[in-house]
């Protein structure tokens, strides 16, 4: 059946019409009528590079013109058309279609653009896609050259942020995601893994709770959501006047928990805040969570990044001594949308949390379904255990790593830290105009890059201009 399969596949995508080309190694011989392939490579090629060309063209010239533009009632409505046509397009009227869209993105590859937490990017990451475009890696598993670049990238993660190399980690579409991975693990770890695994929640004396500061980030709600234990277990814990936790407020929290028969579990610790940018109290968090039995996970999605910044590293200091990180390539590191990372300190951890092939990964075997096709071999394309697939919940997917490597290679960490320490000097220039303006308030003190004002104009708040009113 699998060898039925595979033909079917490979047929599809456009074998040779005679017997004799189909199995020769050009593929010389001319098209099935149901091929995919071009008709005519260089029609193809000219189209590539004319899209190229004028992507290119696109960010060269990223900081003219408006940092946004609306899309426009024209498009949106050809937007709006029904599944195309029996024909499809010449590669011509489809370069007209794609580069149409090029001007009505979000923003944020202009330098003027200041809205949340978006990433610009950085146009060196066009080459990168092109690459694994190329190549259609499915990174979920296997002996190929996709599984070594992400493991490339995930051991220069756990250096950048102080994880052992026996640390888990995997590559994933952003920092929710990640969430979810890593209390996923934190979950199965203190229930016990069979019985969390396969029997879940359900019937279990066990109320977990878990805290965060006011202003955490709404993913690690939502995960607990996904993950049955429920948004209402999270309990938020009041903050300081820096937007920090308050460690005492944690520590009476903690105890009342206890006292009223729940479990406490986890701990959520922010490494810049997306509301301020505020840097928890790492190290006195992690003394808690060892003290108290607690899994400490560090929501790092744009501050993390800010390890490589010299300035900015000593505040960060006992983010490696997280039980997980979760963090984001496509924010303050600039690499092209999308990508993030979850690192699991306790690397057998990770992997019981997710594998059914943890039995067999050594090679050959079936681990808990052994007559799955997704068991591992020793040697060969069906070998190179763990796979991703072992350590998050895609059994399909894309080849993330690849602009991730190509970004730290093509700059170096050097170049990413001296671009956050930049930023924070940006911040401070703005936070001093604020601070000059009548009309302008501040209204939480200056953290990394994030400057939070109001806009006050005489007589609007009744208090006639600047620091009036709430």
């Amino acid at each position: 059946v699998l060898a039925t399969m595979l033909a079917s596949l490979a047929w599809l995508r456009g074998g040779a019409t005679s017997g004799s080309d189909a199995g020769g190694a050009g593929g010389m011989g001319s098209l099935s009528p149901t091929s995919l392939d071009p008709a005519d490579w260089a029609t193809l090629r000219a189209s590539a590079h004319a899209v190229l060309d004028a992507s290119l063209d696109k960010l060269e010239a990223a900081s003219e013109g408006r940092v946004w533009t609306p899309v426009p009632d024209d498009l949106k409505e050809a937007l709006r058309a029904p599944v195309p046509p029996e024909d499809g397009l010449a590669h011509g009227e489809l370069c007209e279609r794609l580069l149409a869209l090029l001007p009505y993105g979000a923003g944020n590859t202009h330098p003027r653009f200041f809205g949340w937490v978006h990433g610009s990017g950085s146009p060196g990451g066009v080459l990168p896609e092109l690459v694994g475009a190329a190549m259609n890696a499915n990174c979920g598993g296997r002996d190929h050259v996709g599984i070594y670049v992400e493991r490339q990238v995930l051991t220069w993660c756990k250096e950048m942020m102080g994880f052992p190399a026996s640390a888990g980690g995997l590559l994933v579409s952003g920092t929710s995601m990640a969430t979810v991975l890593a209390l996923k693990a934190a979950r199965d770890a203190r229930l016990g893994f069979d019985a969390s695994r396969e029997g879940g929640l359900a019937g279990g004396p066990t109320r977990l709770v878990g805290y965060a500061a006011q202003g955490t980030h709404s993913c690690i709600k939502r995960a607990l959501d996904v993950l049955g234990v429920g948004a209402d277990a999270l309990r938020i814990v009041p903050v300081t006047d820096a937007f920090t936790m308050d460690v005492p407020a944690l520590h009476a929290m903690v105890a009342e928990d206890r006292r009223r028969g729940l479990t406490p579990w986890l701990l959520v610790a922010t490494a810049g805040s997306v509301n301020v940018g505020a840097i928890d109290d790492l190290d006195a968090l992690a003394d808690v969570a060892e003290a108290q039995g607690l899994w400490m996970h560090v929501d790092g999605a744009f501050g993390a990044a800010a390890v490589l910044s010299d300035e900015v590293r000593p505040r960060l200091r006992g983010m490696g001594r997280a039980s997980s990180l979760a963090f984001d390539f496509h924010k303050w590191l600039h690499v092209n949308y999308d990508c993030g990372c979850v690192l699991v300190r306790d690397g057998d951890t990770h992997l019981r949390a997710f594998s059914d092939r943890a039995s067999s990964l050594a090679g050959g075997g079936g681990g808990r379904h052994s007559a799955d096709y997704l068991a591992g071999n020793a040697r060969g394309l069906a070998a190179n255990a763990p796979w991703p697939v072992d350590l998050g919940i895609e059994l399909s997917r894309g080849f993330r790593a690849l602009k991730v490597w190509s970004h730290l290679l093509e700059h170096g960490t050097r170049a990413l830290g001296a671009a956050i320490t930049a930023n924070l000097r940006h911040a401070e220039h703005l936070a001093a105009l604020v601070d000059k303006a009548p009309t302008l308030t501040r209204l939480a003190p200056l953290s990394l890059q994030i400057v939070v004002f109001r806009y006050e104009p005489a007589g609007l708040l009744g208090g006639g201009g600047g620091g009036g009113g709430g």
